[in-house]
């Protein structure tokens, strides 16, 4: 997330100053790059790995201060919510074993954070998005405690000028507004850096535009959100929408989102690149930038250009130019943010393996993508690849589209191959990773299609929460197998649909609170329905209750099968007025009993029992988002009763 030394609640005085410095160092990196003083004829990579706290239920965990004090290592940092961290790994030359050496780094440092997580009774999961996340758990209290994530909540919602709204089709749909920023907390990624020199800056990050997408076709691992089946890779589209800064008058206006893959081959560097987001995206965030960079120059040092660095922090490319300062020396780095954590580290350094083999052996072969292959090719791709996965149609150079895995197979694995080896990465090494993605795309088995396939074989058994559970107990067992086993653990190809346990402890965790059993899959009525509709949708669904909302979807009443016999005991036929037929309006209960997701089993039935009545609205503020009844809380009763005698 970048710098953590931010301003809060910057005055305009201090808007107006960091954007002077921002100016300067706009100016400064101008003056580097003309004076040929970047770093040049060096190739090193990099990675952030971000990551889930889990518990005992697999939830998440708010933890991550106290992983941290107790791990003390200087790689792991915050990330947006207490239940995230993220690593930094050491730069390394690439060529030899660096991609043996980065899996071993990302061993040890996940393995210090898991270490520290289970003293705390909680663990380390890597995952794009975790399956077990709940709305309930992106309350604001779940915002990480530092100045830069309150500001940078307090910013953009104010930018916002109102909710953020996420609308996902794939599988399922999601359609949701939330009121602070912490639906991007949701996504963890494996986020990887290529240094490049100033003069290649421009082929090789419009290549990078390029490969982005096959390399994410074959990588996806987020296809859940909040139990809803969405994108392979739905990380992108919700990221794309939990920091949409735009206002909807700005959003007809085309505005572009702060989370972007761009709109055009890039011509002039990473200078272009850097202008165009100061010039399109306003300041949010300030901090204090030190000595004016120019007069760093003057003394013939390397100014660090904090403002920009802090500016570039708020503006998502999912390809991102970067400036550095390594022992004194500039350089320039192109951040690829597209790729999910997980399922496994050595999936995701064969990840990255086949995008670093991409850009080196390519490079030769195509030094100027832009010349063959439009932009909204490339940009389609992309979205292409993050919706379906594998099963993507890709249009490569000369306008000649493919299926994923015959590009993939055919034609760039070979490429990535070339170019590892030109790199003299270890000739062991790349047979390793790339080896991976090939019987990967061969089996058409991503972390994605994984937990796909697994929820369609627990069809029909136990609950949405359950099914989710399972998914995460398999994750987090493969993951430790591969901990245990010195990184030798089994990629996902490899893997067997996860399945549902009958333990007792699970179980018993899977059905503390409403939120976790639920049924929201809602038929309501309104108040000016006929009563007979009423009566009709309980008919066909076989319901004894059924909610009654407004037009802005607020909880209005509840229209019970009783009320309903009531109503033909009295003969009533029509209104009282004689104008018509009766109405939900005049038969519903206007101040029905209702309870939060939050809200445990038990104290719903005691609520139940001591109120009378059948069926518990579930609601978050106003909004309706649940219902339990008499017949959900006999079913639970009946599962872990079960559970508890086939133990016994």
């Amino acid at each position: 997330m970048g710098e953590h030394h931010v301003s809060e609640q910057a005055s305009e005085e201090q808007l107006q100053s960091f954007m002077r410095a921002l100016l300067d160092d706009v100016e400064a990196l101008e003056r580097l790059l003309q004076e040929d003083r970047i770093e040049s004829g060096v190739r090193r990579i990099g990675a952030e790995q971000e990551m889930f706290l889990v518990d005992r239920a697999l939830r998440p965990a708010p933890l991550a201060l106290e992983v941290l004090e107790r791990a003390a290592d200087d790689r792991l940092t915050t990330e947006l919510a207490r239940f995230n961290l993220e690593a930094n790994l050491t730069p390394l030359p690439f060529g030899g074993d660096c991609l043996r050496r980065l899996e071993a780094e990302l061993s040890d440092v996940v393995g210090r954070a898991a270490g520290a997580a289970r003293a705390l009774g909680a663990d380390v999961l890597l995952a794009g998005i975790l399956p077990t996340l709940r709305a309930g758990d992106l309350r604001l209290e779940s915002l990480t405690p530092a100045p830069r994530y309150h500001e940078l909540n307090r910013a953009l919602l104010e930018l916002r000028q109102g909710h953020f709204r996420v609308s996902i089709h794939g599988l399922d749909e999601l359609e949701m507004t939330h009121d602070n920023i912490l639906l991007e907390s949701c996504n963890t990624s494996f986020q990887i850096h290529l240094q490049v020199g100033a003069l290649e800056f421009a082929p090789l990050y419009n290549l990078a535009q390029a490969v982005t997408a096959p390399v994410l076709a074959a990588a996806v691992n987020s296809p859940l959100l909040l139990g809803q089946r969405l994108w392979h890779e739905t990380r992108i589209a919700l990221f794309e929408s939990s920091v949409d800064t735009r206002p909807s008058a700005r959003e007809v206006r085309q505005h572009k989102p702060r989370v972007h893959f761009g709109d055009g081959w890039v011509q002039g560097g990473a200078l272009e690149l850097f202008r165009e987001d100061i010039a399109r995206f306003r300041v949010i965030m300030t901090a204090e930038t030190g000595e004016p960079p120019l007069s760093v120059l003057a003394r013939g040092e390397v100014p660090e250009l904090k403002a920009l660095r802090v500016h570039n922090g708020t503006v998502y490319r999912w390809n991102r130019p970067c400036y550095g300062v390594s022992g004194g020396v500039a350089h320039l780095r192109i951040e690829s943010r597209a790729l999910p954590a997980g399922p496994t580290i050595l999936d995701e350094v064969a990840n990255a393996a086949f995008f670093f083999g991409l850009m080196s052996g390519l490079a030769a072969e195509h030094p100027r993508i832009d010349l063959e292959m439009p932009f909204e090719d490339a940009k389609a791709n992309f979205f292409a690849a993050a919706r379906h996965g594998l099963k993507a149609q890709l249009t490569w150079t000369c306008g000649r589209s493919f299926p994923a895995p015959e590009l993939i197979l055919s034609h760039l694995l070979p490429a990535a191959r070339g170019g590892l080896a030109a790199a003299g990465i270890d000739a062991a090494d790349i047979d390793r990773y790339l080896g991976v993605i090939e019987e990967r795309v061969r089996r058409g088995q991503t972390g994605a299609q994984w937990a796909l396939g697994s929820l369609a074989s627990m069809a029909g058994q136990g609950t949405s929460e359950l099914q989710c559970r399972a998914l995460c107990a398999a994750m987090l067992a493969r993951q430790q197998e591969e901990a245990r086993s010195g990184g030798s653990g089994r990629p996902v190809h490899t893997w067997e649909p996860a399945a549902l346990e009958a333990d007792r402890d699970l179980l018993r965790d899977s059905y503390r609170t409403v939120g976790q059993f639920m049924s929201t899959d809602l038929f309501t009525v309104r108040p000016t329905d006929i009563v007979d509709f009423a009566a009709s949708v309980m008919d066909w669904r076989h319901v004894r209750h059924v909610p009654v909302e407004d037009d802005q979807g607020r909880l209005v009443g509840v229209v019970s099968h009783r009320a309903l016999l009531r109503l033909v005991a009295r003969g009533v036929a029509a209104a009282p007025n004689g104008s018509g037929p009766p109405t939900v309006a005049s038969i519903m209960r206007t101040d029905p009993v209702t309870i939060a997701p939050e809200t445990p089993t038990l104290e719903a039935m005691r609520i139940m029992r001591e109120q009378r009545v059948g069926c518990l609205p579930v609601v978050a503020g106003e909004r309706l988002v649940g219902i339990v009844t008499e017949r959900d809380l006999l079913d639970v009763s009946a599962t872990l009763l079960e559970a508890f005698l086939r133990e016994t």
